[in-house]
């Protein structure tokens, strides 16, 4: 992770495990830089034929889900909640509430380089809605708008 005097501006691995409870095979992004706390990042997803949805979407023409293309922008999307609300190390939760002007334009498939750019449109306490956009290339593969809520785990 690298910091100024005051704020996180980028995540590797290390530093994404430690703000969201995803692990693989379900941890879909490898770094997230640029964070604007409050604002703004971009996740990045180096796609490959090694994931295991390869196996069944689509064996001889591989293709990401794009289900799995939001969920990436709402892991990204997480670690800019993570470090605006410094919540390193502190095992919260995030819960989609809500997906909406989806849309898929292109395909991902293997040996993409997958940006992942999260804007923040409101956020508030718990509940927090952004806009998403996936790019390869510079070009827009999807884009969705959505709402999540961040929560503290059971028993905290």
């Amino acid at each position: 992770m690298s910091e100024t005097a005051t704020e996180v501006t980028s995540a590797d691995i290390s530093g994404i495990k430690r703000m969201i409870p995803h692990r693989y095979p379900f941890l879909l992004i490898d770094a997230v830089n640029d964070i604007r706390p409050n604002e703004t990042a971009v996740g990045i997803k180096m796609v490959t034929v090694n994931e295991p949805h390869f196996q069944g979407h689509f064996p001889e023409q591989p293709v990401m889900p794009g289900v799995l293309i939001i969920e990436a922008m709402a892991q990204t999307a997480g670690v800019l909640v993570g470090t605006t609300l410094d919540l390193i190390d502190k095992g919260m939760l995030v819960y989609f509430m809500s997906m909406d002007k989806v849309k898929f334009r292109q395909i991902v498939k293997p040996g993409d380089a997958l940006e992942l750019h999260v804007k923040v449109i409101r956020g508030r306490g718990k509940i927090w809605k952004f806009w998403g956009e996936g790019k390869v290339d510079g070009k827009i593969v999807a884009e969705a708008e959505f709402t999540a809520m961040i929560v503290p785990p059971e028993g905290a």
